[in-house]
């Protein structure tokens, strides 16, 4: 599959992601550990993608595979996060052609999530 096929195939919206989730499998958020701890789903695992990111340039965590490897299993399914869906692609096509068979990027990140969150509250309040 070429890259932007590739992607869209591996990814879902935020209401299968929450499903996936609710459903007991794991939840990989990709964003910086102090990001990550300002605010992240219950449960997550956080594995930063980048190591670094300043206005200049983003490092990418050069262990980022390795240490998904250590944590997830090639066939376990798992949704990759971050906060707004564009450095969790990224990541899933690295685990994607790292042979990950199951792991799918949550369009709209943990924005998304919060966003849904809110919604279903507010239905649950009515």
């Amino acid at each position: 599959m070429e890259g932007q096929s590739m992607i869209e195939s591996l990814t879902v919206d935020v209401i299968e992601a929450r499903k996936v989730v609710a459903s007991g499998r794991r939840y990989l958020d990709v964003r910086l550990p102090e990001v990550f701890e300002a605010g992240h789903v219950e449960g997550a695992i956080n594995i930063p993608f980048y190591s670094s990111v300043t206005p200049e340039e983003k490092v990418k965590n050069p262990q980022f595979v390795q240490q998904v490897s250590e944590l997830f299993g090639k066939d376990d399914e798992f949704i990759v996060a971050c906060n707004s869906g564009v450095r969790s692609k990224l990541a899933t096509l690295d685990l994607a052609n790292a042979g990950f068979k199951n792991v799918k990027n949550m369009a709209g990140g943990y924005l998304a999530w919060k966003k849904a969150e809110s919604e279903e509250a507010l239905e649950g309040s009515n």
